[in-house]
């Protein structure tokens, strides 16, 4: 119990003084995370449209390809990043191993399936209310999934929260791909590790409730910027 209050006061007290690590640990973590979710959402939700209304021979096996995907373990997400970046994979030549590029394909691919997942569930009740409207007005299968997706806008905000829930709460991967290198790759995640390796539960339980503040911080802010409270519902 009294590590849980050191953990509050220590984080009060580390945001109250601006730590500068705490800072530049907290911009790394939220920059490696937006970028993920960014292209998680750009590749996930149109994925997840058209698997919602396009009909093929293994549509079935490619939605459950896609479910299955989501529990992908994030240490073999990292482990096969690592081998793909690492000097003797094929990707070695750039040398994104170590760096917040390779934190950032790590998180793409874990949160990416999860995204397509849940707006491929929004976009597939849609498509069946829209349907005869849309094919009446005889609109190209484009049309239809911008038409889809911007309709669909706040439960597709909802899957790329959860996206960015599962990104912004990631170790495994982030710990193999990153290094968690002072001053270049570490994140709070990370940062809570080590702490908590070295036996400073305190300044790891401050860090573990910044992480809470900030992911509720953003999404009050999403639902904010997004217009997705309406009087007393969402």
């Amino acid at each position: 119990m009294y590590d849980i209050w050191d953990g509050i006061k220590s984080a009060l007290y580390l945001l109250v003084t601006l730590d500068r690590d705490l800072i530049e640990i907290t911009l790394r973590s939220l920059q490696v995370t937006l970028m993920a979710v960014a292209i998680g959402s750009a590749i996930g939700l149109p994925l997840g449209a058209w698997l919602a209304i396009r009909r093929f021979r293994y549509r079935r096996v490619a939605i459950a390809v896609l479910n299955a995907f989501m529990g992908l373990p994030p240490v073999v997400v990292g482990l096969i990043v690592y081998l793909l970046l690492s000097r003797s994979g094929p990707f070695g030549v750039f040398g994104l191993l170590f760096t917040p590029t390779a934190m950032i394909i790590a998180q793409v691919i874990i949160i990416t399936p999860l995204i397509a997942s849940i707006a491929h569930q929004a976009i597939r009740e849609l498509w069946a209310e829209y349907h005869d409207l849309l094919i009446s007005l005889n609109t190209s299968k484009g049309q239809r999934i911008r038409t889809l997706i911007w309709d669909g806008r706040r439960p597709l905000i909802t899957a790329s929260l959860a996206g960015f829930g599962r990104g912004i709460g990631e170790v495994g991967a982030i710990m193999i791909v990153g290094g968690n290198i002072d001053h270049a790759t570490r994140v709070l995640t990370t940062a809570i590790s080590l702490e908590t390796g070295k036996g400073d539960f305190a300044l790891a339980l401050g860090l573990g409730f910044v992480l809470i503040f900030l992911s509720l911080f953003v999404n009050f802010a999403t639902h904010a910027l997004g217009r997705t409270e309406r009087g007393r519902f969402w």
